[in-house]
């Protein structure tokens, strides 16, 4: 799953996502999905989400529950 699409996606999982500022180089950070905040159900770079952390990204991979 590579995070295209708005249902593959629910809150309290585990995800890979590319924050803004990493964007140039693709470095992922982990971390667990607290809200979505795509409203279309895909988006061709990935639905972007808030982390529990607070950081917010889009979904380049789906680890699966946390």
């Amino acid at each position: 799953m590579d995070g295209t699409r708005r249902e593959e996606i629910k809150p309290g999982m585990r995800v890979a996502v590319v924050l803004k500022e990493d964007q140039r180089s693709g470095k992922t950070t982990e971390g667990i999905v607290q809200d979505i905040l795509t409203r279309s159900a895909s988006h061709p770079h990935g639905i972007k989400v808030r982390l529990v952390s607070g950081l917010v990204g889009r979904v380049k991979e789906i680890a699966g529950k946390a």
